[in-house]
């Protein structure tokens, strides 16, 4: 059975055999003219930009070079100042440490002319006939101390016949008394107490009477 052809089909066949080789190729460079003719026509010229563009890109250039020198000048800042702080805190912790090694040198270099004073006495005691002479050096020698004590801001609570202050005073006993004027009071100091400047360096050891 021989179908019959279409007459579209055969009107569709004749226009594809009628291009040749020579009309594609004139086809093909005119779409590739058509085309560069677009592309070349989307590309901006220079000369078309704003003219405040390239001033713009310019600030913002210069924006960042300073912005990174700021940075640069910071962190170096920053490296010195920790450094420094850093041989502070050393130089510091050495003195605290050398100043609690060595507090009470000038205290004890005050004392040592004592001690000589003591020894002398000492050396004399089993040659010395006078027992006045002797008092007189010992009492001599516990007033260089006292004024020591003084000049190094130690002096002592005044107790007896005071009234009795847990802050200053530690009762070892208790003794009646006739007069009720001494109840509540201190009639008998055993061991004197002492201030370090308006600290209690040492309690005074008391007899308080009831």
């Amino acid at each position: 059975m021989i179908k019959n052809k279409r007459p579209d089909q055969h009107n569709t066949k004749q226009k594809a055999q009628g291009e040749t080789p020579d009309n594609k190729k004139d086809k093909t460079t005119q779409e590739n003219s058509s085309a560069a003719g677009q592309i070349e026509g989307e590309t901006p010229n220079k000369e078309d930009q704003p003219a405040g563009t390239e001033s713009a890109g310019d600030e913002v250039l210069a924006e960042e070079i300073y912005l990174d020198e700021k940075l640069a000048e910071m962190q170096d800042k920053y490296l010195r100042l920790s450094a420094e702080f850093d041989n502070y805190r050393r130089r510091t912790l050495r003195e605290k440490m050398e100043l609690s090694k060595y507090a009470g040198e000038t205290i004890l270099l005050n004392i040592l002319p004592l001690i000589d004073d003591f020894e002398r006495a000492l050396s004399h005691m089993d040659t010395a006939t006078e027992c006045a002479s002797m008092k007189e050096g010992i009492d001599l020698i516990y007033a260089k101390l006292i004024e020591f004590l003084k000049q190094s801001g130690v002096k002592e609570i005044e107790s007896l016949n005071s009234d009795f202050n847990v802050d200053l005073h530690h009762a070892v006993a208790k003794k009646e008394v006739k007069e009720k004027a001494n109840k509540g009071k201190i009639v008998e100091v055993i061991q004197k107490g002492y201030y370090l400047q308006d600290k209690v360096l040492r309690h005074s050891k008391v007899v308080v009477g009831e």
